[in-house]
């Protein structure tokens, strides 16, 4: 499969390109100028429609299926953006977010924005602690994926708008 990253893998094969971090301030982006994309998600269709709307000739969407498989693919890939749906296998979204920012916190590291699908608008709940910068609760669009992604590229924060995150 298309940006698959295989399980248990502990590097990318050489030659691959591999994206630096983007600076997360000032950048006015476009749908073509999106950086590399990791994705973690156990559901095809929301792979399917996040790689429509992000993935392109210039970046890709790179998935893994288990939130124990985030901190490698991050470190190997080095993603402009990481995206984590909130169940993911036995390691959800919530506790991925928590394990990663504790991880680049512990080698004085700046990680990459995170933004999180919810199941419902009551997870915004779990969302608030979780230290992602953005959520979007499903279904999801392009336009409101597309606008997510600018924001935290560009440095800023996303969130629902309250209308659609109270329950």
């Amino acid at each position: 499969m298309r940006g698959q990253w295989p399980a248990g893998s502990p590097s990318v094969a050489a030659g691959r390109r591999v994206a630096a971090l983007v600076p997360r301030a000032g950048l006015a982006l476009t749908c073509s100028s999106v950086p590399d994309v990791l994705l973690a998600t156990d559901a095809d269709w929301i792979h399917d429609e996040v790689d429509a709307v992000l993935g392109d000739e210039d970046s890709k969407v790179v998935r893994v299926r288990a939130g124990r498989e985030v901190q490698g693919a991050v470190e190997a890939l080095q993603p402009g953006l990481v995206i984590l749906d909130l169940q993911i296998g036995n390691m959800g979204g919530v506790a991925t977010a928590l394990a990663l920012q504790q991880s680049f916190e512990a080698t004085i590291r700046v990680r990459p924005p995170i933004l999180l699908l919810l199941d419902r608008p009551s997870d915004v709940f779990l969302a608030r602690r979780s230290l992602a910068e953005g959520w979007l609760v499903k279904p999801l669009d392009s336009f409101r994926l597309r606008r997510a992604s600018r924001a935290l590229l560009a440095g800023d924060t996303y969130h629902e708008p309250s209308g659609l995150a109270t329950a």
